[in-house]
């Protein structure tokens, strides 16, 4: 196990670079001048110049991304050239953000289908089964930024019952916090669990049709200890499966959600980096959401030896 677990996270180096790479390329391809962006259209030829020159944009390149790699390196992604803070700072304040929606999101997605994906597995072909496959369908269909105007014009607009934006810490209390974040991640959580509940099910039939499911039954085993002890733990593994590149992904997409609810999470951070041609800070976000990403990808796959005790890795 020990020695997979270095091997996964040697395996992360090549990966990581080659993002780095990526995205520092395309960047270099975006139209538009941040040295312009600093100073504004008023500035001067002379001026444009030494704020390049300053910035290291004269250099080739690839002496650019070495440079920048090296201080990547040493723990320094640089400093943004909007806000001149340290860009580390700037992930640092916004990332627990992004990281409470895409938990909560998930959270929501896993009390909506884990028991809708049961039941309907447990009711095939009954109106339960056909009325979860049909909002699973409709769930799936419907894009999350429709989902979440959707909630505002209800439960903000119409009703009242949550801010239209904006964000609350949780050291501001529990329920005030919830307050702002219930819609962002029932925008994200919903759209989430129509996905997995209709895993649920599918994995659930293929387990109850297995020979240890009936050897169960004849031993006089409640249906619900059978349920939910024998065949729900074997149909884990696909379903951590999914709910763990789920997380990932809805961490990495936070961008749309968090931008229509005022949510300062990284992805609000990366959009008006982008905007702001602010290079630094965008490389620095894209580098910590891959890191994030390949992490929990390695987490899933160490999960499985703890939900099945055959598998052993080498």
């Amino acid at each position: 196990m020990q020695y997979y677990l270095v091997r996964r996270l040697a395996g992360i180096v090549p990966v990581w670079i080659a993002i780095a790479m990526v995205v520092f390329a395309m960047l270099r391809f975006i139209p538009g001048d941040p040295a312009l962006v600093l100073l504004g259209g008023e500035a001067t030829p002379q001026q444009l110049e030494a704020v390049r020159v300053q910035l290291g944009l004269t250099k080739p390149i690839p002496i650019q991304f070495v440079e920048w790699l090296g201080h990547v390196v040493r723990g320094d992604l640089g400093e943004s050239l909007t806000t001149h803070r340290p860009v580390i700072s700037e992930i640092r304040e916004r990332l627990p953000r992004s990281l409470e929606l895409a938990t909560l999101a998930t959270a929501i997605s896993l009390l909506v289908a884990l028991p809708s994906g049961v039941l309907a597995a447990v009711r095939r072909n009954t109106p339960w089964d056909q009325g979860f496959l049909s909002l699973g369908l409709i769930g799936v269909c419907i894009p999350s930024f429709v989902l979440a105007l959707l909630l505002i014009l209800v439960f903000s607009v119409k009703l009242g019952w949550f801010p239209l934006r904006g964000y609350r810490p949780m050291s501001a209390g529990l329920t005030t916090w919830l307050s702002y974040m219930t819609l962002p991640a029932l925008a994200y959580g919903l759209i989430d669990a129509a996905q997995l509940s209709r895993m649920t099910r599918s994995t659930m039939i293929d387990v109850l049709g297995l020979d240890f499911v009936r050897t169960a039954r004849s031993k006089g085993l409640t249906e619900r200890r059978v349920i939910y002890r024998h065949v729900l733990k074997n149909a884990l593994l696909p379903i951590v499966t999914i709910v763990g590149l789920n997380f990932g992904v809805l961490f990495a997409s936070t961008v749309v959600i968090e931008y229509i609810f005022g949510l300062p999470g990284i992805g609000s951070l990366l959009v008006d980096a982008i905007r702001n041609r602010d290079y630094p800070v965008v490389q620095g976000v894209m580098l910590t959401i891959a890191t994030l990403y390949t992490l929990l990808n390695i987490a899933v796959d160490m999960s499985y030896a703890w939900l099945d005790p055959r598998i052993r890795y080498q």
